[in-house]
């Protein structure tokens, strides 16, 4: 009998993929050249809802965090650096949360990548698309404003 459970990219848990990879690796039509970094596979569904990146994902399994004792040894960065060190890769995507832990976490990410020579970059941060500004917090107003770009 087959498990109910929902399938995880193998950088996860391979335990819990069917096959060698998950259907998001094997799909030929993804861009094997963009990976997208994300703290959980909740993030990657997020990610996968908009059905608008091409490429594949890299699941980190959290998030560097010093009051839970979380450091770079109990996520998968190891293999991030192994994948990206092996070629083929011309963009990573820093997808973390928008959280301290999170941006905590893509700077020593970005750390540890900028000796490969591939260009980093991280999802935009601000206003939502029909945010209105009253509803806004502070530190996504800050951001966004300084974010801005060219109209």
């Amino acid at each position: 009998m087959r498990s109910r459970r929902p399938l995880q990219p193998r950088s996860v848990r391979p335990e819990q993929s069917e096959g060698p990879r998950c259907a998001i690796c094997e799909d030929t039509r993804r861009d094997r050249s963009l990976i997208c970094v994300v703290e959980d596979v909740g993030d990657l569904w997020a990610m996968e809802r908009g059905k608008i990146f091409p490429g594949r994902y890299h699941v980190l399994g959290g998030s560097l965090s010093a009051l839970d004792g979380i450091g770079p040894d109990e996520l998968n960065i190891a293999t991030l650096v192994k994948r990206v060190a092996a070629g083929g890769v011309r963009e990573v995507i820093m997808a973390t949360n928008a959280t301290v832990d999170g941006q905590t976490t893509a700077h020593y990410l970005a750390e540890r990548l900028s000796e490969l020579g591939v260009p980093l970059t991280r999802l935009a941060h601000g206003v939502p698309v029909g945010g209105e500004l009253d509803w806004l917090d502070d530190g996504t107003l800050a951001t966004a404003l300084k974010a801005r770009r060219a109209f």
